[in-house]
């Protein structure tokens, strides 16, 4: 039988909002807290940072790579340092200096991913951010974060700023729903958050896919299917004891999320219950293998089927 939770049909704030809000608390009792942007401070929301601790922030300009070389060089110093860019330039352009200024350093520093995803959608593939997943997974010793809702939001940013290795965190523009009503159970990197609980199915998603994958579990138990959903937040490390025991309770497993089908959540989930021999009915939904439509982001995610229903009808299918 499905948990009863309660969902707000209500909405609080963009993540990279409550994001902004985070870091200027954190910087109230900390002047090692530093933000460091590419000409993003507006897109980022770090304008009242900026005015409040203007001896805390650095601007690069439009130096992506610059911007994450400056960095790793103030938290090889001792600072607790958020590089804020847009993802799609931060992570393809400046990903050698990710690897080694950042990683293979180990220079603790934030590394924040804005307006990610199709978040910039009808600017179209060249802005649109599906490739981060994939390219950081391939990187030893960093944590990678997508937050679900404003709660993950402002957790995930006062555990950053308290890690001892590098942290990429990812959000989008959009305005969240609250996920849950009760936060009791916590929040941790690498694992994973549940939303409902059910024996059918699971649904592990992550960032801003989440809610549609709660909606879509509202209508299949309407239906009469119990489904678990489960905001992956953390890519890596993988919370693989979660993942291992839906795996025995639930008959199958989709994972949606605002990335590429190629080297994201969905095959990370997979490689790990290959490797461990389970095989379960699965499917991953995110972007094809494809240059994406260009359109609002709500378009974009129904034309690909991540919507309540597109998540919905993908779970009757895999179950029959």
């Amino acid at each position: 039988m499905a948990a009863e939770v309660k969902f707000s049909e209500g909405a609080d704030n963009p993540n990279q909002d409550v994001f902004s809000e985070t870091l200027q608390r954190l910087a109230e009792s900390d002047k090692n807290i530093i933000a460091v942007t590419s000409d993003s401070r507006g897109s980022g929301k770090l304008v009242p940072f900026g005015k409040k601790f203007p001896e805390q922030i650095v601007e690069v300009g439009i130096a992506e790579q610059n911007l994450v070389g400056v960095a790793a060089g103030l938290a090889s110093c001792g600072k607790k340092v958020f590089a804020v860019s847009p993802a799609c330039f931060l992570t393809a352009r400046s990903l050698e200096q990710i690897k080694n200024d950042i990683c293979y350093s180990n220079n603790p520093a934030t590394v924040v991913g804005i307006s990610a995803g199709v978040s910039y959608g009808a600017l179209g593939s060249t802005h649109h951010s599906l490739h981060d997943f994939a390219v950081l997974r391939a990187i030893n010793n960093i944590i990678i974060v997508t937050p679900a809702d404003n709660f993950e939001t402002e957790k995930a940013t006062e555990l950053a700023a308290a890690s001892k290795v590098p942290v990429y965190l990812r959000f989008g523009k959009k305005v969240m729903p609250k996920l849950k009503e009760d936060n009791s159970d916590g929040f941790e990197f690498g694992k994973g958050r549940l939303i409902t609980e059910g024996d059918d199915v699971a649904i592990i998603a992550n960032g801003e896919t989440v809610y549609p994958a709660v909606k879509a579990a509202e209508k299949l138990k309407a239906n009469g299917i119990a489904v678990t959903v489960v905001s992956m937040h953390t890519i890596k490390p993988l919370d693989t004891k979660l993942i291992l025991s839906l795996s025995k309770k639930c008959k199958g497993i989709v994972t949606v999320e605002e990335h590429s089908i190629n080297g994201g959540l969905g095959e990370a989930v997979a490689s790990f219950l290959m490797q461990s021999g389970i095989l379960k009915p699965f499917k991953i939904m995110g972007i094809p293998d494809e240059y994406t439509v260009a359109g609002p982001q709500g378009d974009i995610f129904k034309h690909y089927g991540i919507s309540e229903d597109g998540i919905s009808d993908k779970v009757m299918k895999l179950l029959k």
